[in-house]
């Protein structure tokens, strides 16, 4: 396989490097104190906890579920060089975190390094230089499309913002950056999912302690159980004893039902139907999810009918008001309109703390949506709209699988580019597994275009968040256009909540200034005025 560019990028190999930035100095003294101040007259400090409570009181509590003593303490660490893959599957496939990750949007990826597997029967050196240099062309890849996107990026942001020669300098030179930053955001989707990043990343200690239990259930398990491992190793150089004092061991691949199921399900499909199941399990699973979007990026599946009454009973039910004082067309314009309920013009997402705001959370939506690998690893991080998203190691797919930015699509130039790129990372990729490479290998050969098809649901009040969020200029263009289709069917289902939904800048326009909150992140087009009605060309 040769190279698009006659100096290729040269691949790095990944080293993992995991550190304990910050940390609670008594660990489990102080979750031992904080279960004997349960059934104490006072609260009990960590200095107080003698031999016998560490044994007796941590014991009953771990082993019988009460887990809540071992979530005050927090763990504070710097993940260096782990894959975007290992992220996505594991790390923030749950809600109980928070992360700060380096971006592939707006940071240049210079360098080809990526997450490389321990060899093992099945990928040695043979595969391993296959996987390396199939990294590197995906570089090679980057690189040529972000030279030839910058143009049209730039053509698009000088027309948005009148650039002209007459224009101030910092203008033109704000559009310059702009357009570097917009060639390498989309640029990125060839990127392959072995790519590391490096990130601060938080958990409290019963989440630590679910991690290493549960670090084969996803499609990185050796990644897992080795990152996982030496986040555990830290706390224990600090606090041996948060571990130790417990059997606390990881779960083995052949106990999880996930896999076990999919092993059932394969012995009992016919030979032939079996031997197709075993080259490419994804691809009926594809085209049936497909033809259930029906051409849409999130497709309304199921909702809460009754969803105004529901909520607005709620209302009245906050407040102690009959409904002959406040009809339910009232009580929603109390609770939706930014005019009316300064709630809905707050940044600091305040509406789990107020009494009024909680009603909107007996409204539930579910949609099925198909977004990239990278638009979902951002999607993801809105933890309270949960998804049920795919193991790839269970929905591979033999052919090219991937969702192509509207940036590229309309260069006929680097989408010739692009499309090749995607054939030759499912060529990589097929090229490994048919040598017999375990599957999660050669999985992390797939591009951040590959197509996730998820299921994902949320109650009105973190939908609303979300919606407000990812209906911005500002917003991934796939998690923008998703958001955007999902307001739409919201809007045409139950048009008495749909009128109130939208981005901050449609929401406070005529009430609150600034009217955008982006400041300098201003997308230059004056989305409030023409929303939903406005089309995003970049």
């Amino acid at each position: 396989m040769t190279s698009p560019h006659p100096e290729s990028v040269q691949f790095e190999a990944a080293t993992l490097r995991v550190t304990l930035r910050n940390h609670f100095a008594h660990a489990y003294d102080s979750a031992i104190a904080a279960a004997r101040t349960c059934y104490a007259s006072r609260i009990i400090d960590p200095e107080e906890i003698t031999e016998k409570q560490r044994l007796q009181i941590g014991a009953a509590t771990f082993y019988s579920g009460h887990h809540t003593v071992f979530q005050h303490a927090h763990f504070e660490f710097g993940l260096e060089n782990v894959s975007r893959q290992f992220v996505w599957s594991f790390l923030h496939a749950h809600p109980f975190y928070n992360s700060e990750q380096q971006s592939q949007r707006y940071v240049r990826m210079n360098r080809a390094l990526a997450y490389v597997p321990p060899e093992r029967p099945g990928f040695g050196a043979a595969e391993r230089a296959i996987y390396e240099q199939a990294v590197a062309r995906a570089w090679d890849y980057y690189r040529e499309l972000g030279v030839a996107l910058e143009g049209d990026a730039r053509e698009i942001l000088s027309d948005i913002w009148h650039v002209g020669s007459m224009s101030h300098p910092k203008r033109t030179e704000k559009v310059e950056r702009q357009a570097g930053k917009r060639a390498i955001e989309v640029a990125r989707y060839v990127l392959p999912v072995a790519a590391a990043t490096t990130m601060v990343h938080t958990i409290s200690g019963i989440v630590l302690h679910r991690l290493w239990r549960m670090a084969a259930v996803s499609d990185t398990p050796a990644e897992a159980r080795a990152v996982i491992g030496e986040m555990v190793a830290r706390v224990r150089e600090v606090d041996p004893q948060f571990f130790d004092r417990f059997e606390n061991v990881s779960m083995e691949r052949d106990e999880m039902p996930e896999w076990r199921n999919f092993a059932a399900a394969a012995a009992a499909t016919d030979v032939a139907d079996r031997a197709a199941l075993a080259e490419a399990p994804g691809d009926v699973f594809a085209r049936e999810f497909d033809a259930r979007l029906g051409g849409r990026v999130s497709l309304l599946t199921d909702f809460s009918p009754n969803a105004p009454r529901v909520t607005t009973e709620a209302y009245r039910a906050v407040l102690g008001i009959p409904e002959s004082q406040c009809s339910d067309a009232e009580a929603l314009d109390r609770l939706l309109n930014p005019a009316r309920n300064p709630y809905r013009l707050e940044t600091l997402n305040v509406g789990v703390h107020a009494p009024i705001m909680r009603a909107l959370q007996h409204a539930n939506f579910t949609f099925a949506k198909k977004i990239s690998h990278t638009a979902d690893s951002q999607d993801q991080r809105h933890r309270m709209v949960p998804g049920s998203r795919p193991l790839l190691n269970l929905t591979d797919t033999r052919e090219p699988d991937y969702l192509t930015p509207m940036l590229i699509a309309a260069n006929p130039q680097a989408r010739e580019v692009y499309e090749r790129a995607m054939a030759d990372a499912w060529s990589a990729k097929n090229e490994l597994l048919d040598r017999g490479v375990p599957r999660e290998i050669a999985l992390y050969l797939l591009p951040n275009a590959k197509a996730i098809r998820l299921v994902e649901s949320g109650s009105l009040l973190h939908l609303i968040h979300k919606w407000t969020m990812r209906t911005c200029f500002n917003a991934q263009e796939e998690i923008y256009q998703a958001s955007m289709e999902e307001v739409d069917q919201v809007r045409a289902a139950l048009p008495a909540l749909g009128r109130y939904l939208g981005p901050p800048c449609y929401l406070r326009a005529g009430i609150a200034s600034p009217i955008c909150t982006e400041g300098s992140h201003f997308c230059g087009v004056k989305v409030w005025q023409e929303f939903p009605n406005i089309e995003r060309r970049i």
